[in-house]
């Protein structure tokens, strides 16, 4: 990569989220204020070893605060570069791209492309290169560049270099091609890795419409049809009054959370062909399941665990993961995810209404 020095402008900024630095700074700092310090499950934050996050990119009104339980619970405190893996929104790709930038820009302060790692990863021939055009027109790697600038720039290392990859529309096997090329770098413990990803986008306006009553998603329908809804009901569902849609796309939601917790691709990719649930980032965190089962089938787990005892029984005591059964062993696999927060931006009741929803995680590698 040439060395001349080429900055993707914060072109979002002033519009999706604050352009004035100090206003923006203080916003961030509110939202990862709002968020309690301490998680009910992993102790304090950040979460240690949790250097893979997942968030959404949505307007900082909308989703901010959503994406700040992500920001609070990352662990970037032995990491060197942060790999940012985004969907492209509006440019039509096979594969993945990457920047031919070397500095992304934020009203908070610029932020270093790491053009080794890009080189690297272009050497393979399996990454197309995204012109400076279609880097500045994608939100979905840009809104998270202020939330990432001011949790490095405060931490202890400083501001470390960032690997920008824009995920296209993969197959299922492209999906893996690209969770096993890039496993060496996700097992690496100095990468820190954030997946950009909005949940259900729900409505007329977004062509889903989607329903379902029962919690493993079995039954799908669509109610865009007039046979579940009525015109004398006012768009109002007659399917289950116990199961409102804003209800129904929870449901949907927390099965694909729950899909991705146990890292299987395949599972992953039948809960999508099965629900069409219409997650943006889907490519993206396939690519992150497809890599964290990769690793494990090669045998990269936890090499030692901290086990949380029972309150007021004595000090944590740390064991070896090969010591560990049953439901604990699951919980310390390498790569599982853990969701943390989960909001709608509306509550859908009828057919008129749409909505998006937004999910925070994190995953200890």
């Amino acid at each position: 990569m040439s060395t001349k020095r080429v900055e993707r402008s914060a072109t979002h900024a002033g519009s999706w989220y604050l352009r004035d630095k100090s206003s923006l700074d203080h916003q961030l700092t509110d939202f990862l204020g709002n968020v309690p310090a301490a998680s009910f499950e992993h102790g304090p934050l950040p979460v240690p070893d949790a250097r893979i996050i997942i968030a959404p990119h949505a307007g900082y009104s909308y989703s901010g605060p959503t994406a700040a339980w992500a920001y609070k619970s990352w662990d970037v405190s032995k990491i060197e570069r942060v790999f940012l893996l985004g969907p492209s929104h509006h440019v039509y790709l096979s594969n993945c791209a990457v920047s031919q930038c070397t500095e992304y820009q934020t009203p908070l302060g610029n932020i270093p492309i790491d053009t080794k790692t890009i080189d690297e990863l272009s050497e393979t021939g399996k990454f197309q290169k995204m012109s400076k055009a279609v880097d500045e027109d994608e939100h979905s790697l840009e809104m998270h560049l202020p939330y990432i600038y001011k949790i490095l720039s405060e931490s202890e290392g400083g501001m470390r270099p960032l690997v920008p990859v824009m995920v296209g529309a993969l197959s299922t096997r492209s999906e893996r091609e690209f969770g096993e090329l890039l496993s060496p770098y996700l097992a690496d413990p100095k990468n820190g890795f954030v997946i950009s990803t909005d949940f259900c986008h729900w409505g007329t306006r977004f062509g889903y419409t989607n329903y379902v009553d029962d919690a493993d998603c079995e039954n799908v329908r669509s109610l865009s049809s007039s046979s579940h809804f009525s015109s004398s009901s006012h768009g109002r569902s007659s399917l289950n009054p116990e199961v409102p849609i804003y209800k129904s796309i929870e449901i949907m939601d927390y099965k694909g959370m729950d899909v991705s917790n146990g890292g299987s691709h395949a599972e992953w990719t039948e809960y999508l062909a099965r629900t069409k649930n219409t997650i943006c980032g889907r490519h993206p965190l396939g690519v992150l399941i497809a890599g964290i089962e990769y690793l494990r089938n090669k045998g990269v787990e936890l090499a030692l665990v901290q086990r949380r005892p029972v309150p007021g029984t004595g000090p944590a005591e740390v064991v070896a993961k090969e010591n560990l059964t049953g439901e604990e062993a699951l919980k310390y696999r390498f790569g599982k995810i853990y969701w943390v927060q989960y909001k709608q931006s509306s509550h859908c009741k009828n057919l008129s209404d749409s909505s998006v929803s937004y999910a925070s995680g994190f995953a200890k590698a």
